[in-house]
């Protein structure tokens, strides 16, 4: 798995944030790894983005952006009023297959949700990750709302032939509410997809020691974590 697009089912669910997970995960288990942010938008020419709180989280990785645009909007907007070239899906796609020569491991992040648009003609990640036959993993939030928005993305993929390994919730709570704890099992159940690891609510304010020390706990094996699904379901069924 050269290549993991990395999406969200909305905006400020986590997606940076297991992003960051993934990358220190894969560094703890001896891989090089890239990031790539497809489209980052809300921030200025010398501030960080998400690619570099990735790396201020995870450690040594490489850090790559297509392009960016100031106005916090989707990508197609904001450079539409930024009077800049948009984003292609073809661009996206050219640089994380040349960082796939480079490192063992590219994570590429969108800019909110799936079909967040990049350009007029109406390009998305979903288009980058068929440009690249890439997995696309899917960080979702725990609460009450998360279900038909967690489908909508599942089905979207799968009518697009993309591969869908599993989801992570980006957010977990201390105190999860009733609808969370239900959701650990119906949203496998409504994506047809398994949880693949559940990142304490706070995590990115840990220091990046911490941070990196307790990722791989947050993830189950298949991203090379030790996340036990079925007894974190066990512990908080409702």
């Amino acid at each position: 798995m050269p290549v993991l697009v990395i999406t969200g089912t909305g905006t400020e669910v986590g997606k940076t944030v297991v992003t960051a997970a993934v990358a220190a995960t894969a560094l703890a288990g001896g891989r090089s790894v890239a990031v790539l942010k497809a489209a980052q938008t809300g921030v200025g020419p010398d501030e960080a983005g998400d690619a570099q709180e990735v790396a201020r989280l995870a450690g040594d990785v490489t850090v790559a952006e297509v392009a960016r645009f100031p106005e916090p909007l989707a990508p197609g907007t904001a450079a539409r009023r930024a009077g800049r070239a948009p984003v292609r899906p073809g661009e996206v796609a050219e640089a994380a297959a040349k960082l796939a020569t480079e490192h063992d491991l590219v994570l590429v992040e969108g800019a909110g949700g799936l079909l967040v648009r990049f350009d007029a003609a109406g390009g998305t990640l979903a288009d980058v990750a068929g440009l690249l036959d890439a997995p696309v993993l899917v960080v979702t939030s725990p609460g009450l709302g998360t279900l038909n928005t967690t489908e909508l993305t599942a089905r979207e993929l799968r009518s697009r032939g993309l591969e869908l390994p599993g989801l992570v919730i980006g957010s977990w709570p201390g105190s999860p509410d009733l609808a969370a704890r239900c959701n650990l099992a119906d949203l496998p159940d409504v994506s047809g997809a398994p949880l693949l690891g559940a990142v304490p609510a706070g995590a990115g304010s840990l220091s990046p020691a911490a941070f990196r020390s307790s990722a791989p706990d947050w993830l189950a094996p298949a991203l090379d974590g030790t996340w036990d699904t079925d007894a974190f379901v066990t512990r908080h069924a409702p």
